[in-house]
């Protein structure tokens, strides 16, 4: 390569890092976390109206983000299945499934029923504003809509119970 093509390719890279660092500067605003206020969002459910977050608002909520092909969503289910059962008249359950159809979510419920709220992030829109990297992930949202528990991975009835319990206040 000659000394022209080289300062060309390097210009090239720094232009491609700048143009990445600044898109990230400018997009972080749009996520939240834990102790940010969650993002209200409206996305469609299983009968076909739509669920806004601030429906619930001045109750706890726990969202389950999962897939149906998703294996630790597979072996999670069950364990959510009882924490809807055992708590779900005080705390909201809502599952926020990404990019799948609800004929998908309708045959996982037939192997996992649950009397949980099933929304449909189509786009992946609400799960990317979540910083979700994955799935199955789990947020505990407080009676002021604060986020207070951000978990990855699968988890327990018992850790979510403790989890929710603990923020109940």
């Amino acid at each position: 390569m000659n000394k022209r093509g080289g300062k060309i390719l390097i210009l090239a890279l720094l232009f491609g890092m700048f143009t990445f660092f600044a898109y990230s500067l400018v997009s972080h605003g749009k996520h939240t976390d834990v102790g940010d206020k969650a993002y209200n969002f409206e996305l469609p459910n299983l009968d076909g109206s739509t669920t806004k977050l601030s429906d619930f608002t001045g109750k706890m909520v726990v969202i389950n983000v999962f897939a149906t092909w998703c294996q630790p969503c597979k072996e999670e289910a069950p364990e959510l299945q009882a924490f809807e059962k055992d708590y779900g008249d005080k705390y909201n359950l809502v599952m926020l499934n990404k990019g799948e159809t609800k004929d998908n979510v309708k045959q996982f419920l037939k192997k996992f029923p649950s009397n949980a709220t099933y929304l449909f992030d189509y786009n992946a829109k609400i799960t990317k504003m979540y910083n979700t990297t994955g799935q199955p992930e789990t947020f505990v949202i407080d009676k002021k809509g604060i986020i207070r528990e951000h978990y990855n991975g699968p988890i327990t009835e018992m850790q979510l119970y403790n989890m929710v319990k603990k923020h109940d206040k």
